[in-house]
């Protein structure tokens, strides 16, 4: 039997007790879920970015290469989506910013978009607390313990439709919620690719 690494396991057993399983029969329970629809789980390490990564950093000083992430993502009850952000191997007391994107990991920063909003701001970049804001996003902060780990989750209080989010990306510090700054983290730190 396949030993699954500590952060995927505590997710693992969060997507147990919400949905009765982790994995269609027959599938692999740590890379294998829907793709097409939730419940999603990915695990990878961070690493520079290469074709077909599922977890990039982009500043291994603050998201070191060989660090490990788990995302999972599930339907919960009323037309809710839980999503959960495992990491460890990363710097030990730091706060975090991290955000689902709506682009698939990139070697740039950059590529991987905005950040995912059920509903849409007009303007963008968006800072708009109306728009960018932890209900209509899915923002994912942490403080790792003194051992590099964190254990981050969300419910939003709707499902991903026919757009949906390609990434989760890790950010430099907490995100902001003020008038023309709100949704904002500063610098992009690593991407981890999702299949929501």
């Amino acid at each position: 039997m396949r030993r699954l690494p500590l952060a995927a396991t505590g997710v693992a057993a969060v997507l147990v007790l919400t949905t009765g399983s982790t994995a269609p029969a027959g599938a692999d329970p740590v890379n294998s879920l829907s793709t097409d629809s939730i419940p999603v789980l990915t695990v990878g390490r961070f690493a520079p970015y290469a074709e077909g990564a599922k977890a990039i950093t982009h500043d291994p000083k603050l998201v070191p290469v060989g660090a490990g992430v788990t995302v999972a993502a599930t339907h919960v009850r009323h037309g809710g989506t839980l999503v959960l952000l495992a990491v460890r191997g990363l710097v030990p007391g730091r706060t975090y910013g991290a955000h689902a994107h709506t682009k698939p990991c990139g070697a740039a920063p950059a590529d991987s978009g905005p950040h995912y909003q059920n509903v849409l701001d007009p303007v963008q970049p968006s800072v708009d607390p109306k728009y960018a804001n932890a209900s209509n996003e899915i923002w994912l902060d942490f403080t790792t313990n003194r051992h590099g780990v964190a254990l981050s989750k969300t419910v939003v209080p709707w499902h991903f439709g026919e757009r949906r989010a390609k990434s989760v990306v890790i950010h430099f510090e907490k995100t902001s919620t003020h008038q023309g700054h709100a949704g904002t983290a500063g610098a992009r730190l690593a991407c981890v690719n999702v299949a929501f």
